[in-house]
């Protein structure tokens, strides 16, 4: 991996009576954002002690592909289920690697 690719670290939680819709619309989203360009790993993790506790685990080749990326269609349109789903908004924490 290179050193100066973008990580990402993205937070959801879900509603708790909405956990099952969330999973179901960030797992649509694997694929797709998969075949990104620029996209160099994507992955969704869920909390193992907590249900509603989603996070996105991603590398970009910079900050260009990722403002790509929430651009899509796909992207787009979880974004605007989200208000819906999440109990508090999106958080996206951008990162370098440091060692």
């Amino acid at each position: 991996m290179a050193s100066d690719t973008l990580r990402v670290v993205a937070r959801l939680l879900a509603k708790p009576e909405k956990v099952s819709d969330l999973r179901t619309v960030l797992s649509g989203l694997m694929e797709p954002t998969r075949a990104e360009p620029g996209c160099i790993s994507y992955e969704l993790l869920q909390n193992k002690e907590n249900e509603v506790d989603f996070t996105f685990v991603e590398e970009w080749e910079g900050d260009s592909a990722l403002d790509a990326h929430f651009a899509t269609d796909h992207i787009q349109q979880a974004l605007g289920e989200f208000p819906n789903l999440l109990a508090e908004e999106l958080d996206v924490r951008r990162y370098k690697l440091v060692g």
